[in-house]
């Protein structure tokens, strides 16, 4: 469990000069008025599918495989607004991190607080279900300034990139759990903390079962979700963070505390939380990140989809 991070001295090495010098140029970048800020990211997100070729292509293949019925037209559209969202969505970490609450507060509003209000009523814990739009960033600055939260994350390799990504999501929540670490999140949802929990990516076999998921029959999801909720008993509660088009903001919905969830067999668990994560996604398909390799794992003797 990650409370605080202290700078080290050895953060200033060379090998992390490009590091701090990205970081700077986004420091500065998120100082310029949000209209020019959307479409700077806007132009940035169209121009790297120049170079991301092989996202694209993988982009291209995902809604291929989840929307078989979408005409190519429409797809080739989906795939450029989702290239613009990933151009913006960097522009949203450098907002997360770097903005004071003053401003970050201007920019969005929230809906259905009092779902989670009401779910943690006499102390229980709520598992913050999310799913992977571009805006994670900056959702979870938002939640944390109504609630502040934990989270689940994966540490990165860079040690200076660590430091501030750490800093920055902290900045209004309270600790970062190590997506690995189920006993620390078992703990504080016991505790009757709100964790935050991203269940909609394929995190390998290891760990997993193969569920639908849009029109893909067999989707490796993960069992974590099943695991806390039999083991911390918490309250399951919907959270993400939609983009207005048009530079208007953002919309933070928090959905009622889901109700049915199965407990004693972990395929139904996960086809039924694939069932969530689409319905969150489908709010605004073009913000997800498609970018990822969604259906890499595949049940023993099948052949790869990418």
């Amino acid at each position: 469990m990650k409370r605080s991070q202290s700078f080290q001295l050895s953060l200033l090495h060379p090998r992390y000069w490009l590091t701090w010098f990205g970081l700077l140029v986004l420091f500065l970048l998120v100082q310029l008025p949000y209209p020019l800020m959307h479409k700077l990211g806007m132009w940035m997100g169209r121009t790297s599918m120049r170079f991301l070729k092989r996202r694209v292509t993988i982009t291209r293949r995902n809604l291929e495989l989840c929307f078989p019925d979408m005409d190519s037209a429409q797809r080739e559209r989906q795939i450029i607004g989702n290239f613009e969202s990933l151009g913006m969505g960097l522009l949203e970490t450098g907002m997360a991190w770097f903005w004071p609450d003053k401003r970050v507060k201007r920019w969005f509003s929230v809906s259905g607080l009092e779902h989670l209000h009401q779910a943690q009523q006499g102390g229980r814990g709520a598992l913050m279900i999310g799913v992977h739009f571009m805006s994670l960033e900056l959702g979870g600055r938002a939640m944390g300034l109504c609630q502040p939260m934990m989270a689940m994350y994966r540490p990165h390799n860079n040690k200076a990139m660590e430091w501030a990504q750490t800093k920055g999501r902290l900045r209004s929540n309270k600790s970062m759990l190590d997506r690995k670490d189920l006993r620390g999140m078992v703990q504080c949802l016991k505790s009757g903390e709100a964790v935050w929990f991203a269940p909609d990516q394929d995190y390998g076999p290891r760990g997993s079962v193969f569920a639908p998921l849009f029109a893909v029959e067999q989707a490796a999801t993960t069992n974590g979700t099943f695991m806390l909720v039999r083991m911390a008993k918490p309250a399951l509660v919907p959270v993400v963070l939609i983009r207005r088009p048009n530079a208007l903001g953002y919309d933070l919905l928090i959905q009622p505390e889901l109700e049915g969830y199965p407990l004693t067999d972990d395929v139904a668990a996960a086809t039924y939380m694939n069932k969530v994560v689409e319905k969150e996604i489908m709010r605004a398909p073009e913000q997800y990140l498609w970018l990822h390799r969604r259906f890499k794992t595949r049940p023993a003797g099948s052949p790869s989809l990418y």
